[in-house]
């Protein structure tokens, strides 16, 4: 009976763990803070391109996960983006490099996230700054697995 208990805990511990590490889902990981967005991934050119555009309103924990086929000088703009966003400028072990904050609607003026950038997480504007996000955060989610990840699934 206690090895069924354990093999029980052991089980369930296993897809508590396995559900934390969803395509659906980004963890970030900054010092003691953890925190879950609920993201859409856009990894093709077009869904890229869209982006966030015509989007009226965004859920609190929720944000877009842009990624590339590999790391890459990227820009970014405002271009038919109705909020204000932070980005989160990925490298490909998950780790944070830049942050570009509140990023202003319509603003068509290129946001450089840097040389190496595999992902970018864009969020609710002031939302890094509220949850003390910084360069150094590590992000969790399947597209990080394929590499040394900073914090693998």
């Amino acid at each position: 009976m206690r090895l069924l208990s354990i093999a029980l805990v052991l089980l369930f511990t296993a897809g508590v763990a396995q559900a934390e590490c969803s395509p659906e889902t980004v963890t970030i990981r900054d010092g003691e803070t953890v925190l879950n967005f609920t993201v859409d991934v856009a990894d093709t050119p077009r869904e890229r391109s869209r982006g966030l555009m015509f989007v009226e309103d965004l859920p609190r924990q929720s944000g877009m996960l842009f990624v590339f086929d590999r790391p890459r000088a990227v820009t970014f703009w405002m271009k038919n983006t109705l909020i204000p966003l932070d980005m989160l400028f990925v490298d490909r072990t998950g780790v944070v490099r830049h942050i570009h904050h509140e990023a202003i609607p319509h603003d068509e003026t290129q946001i450089e996230g840097g040389d190496s950038v595999f992902a970018v997480l864009e969020i609710n504007g002031g939302l890094a700054r509220r949850y003390s996000l910084t360069v150094g955060a590590e992000l969790r989610h399947p597209v990080f697995s394929d590499g040394p990840a900073a914090w693998p699934c």
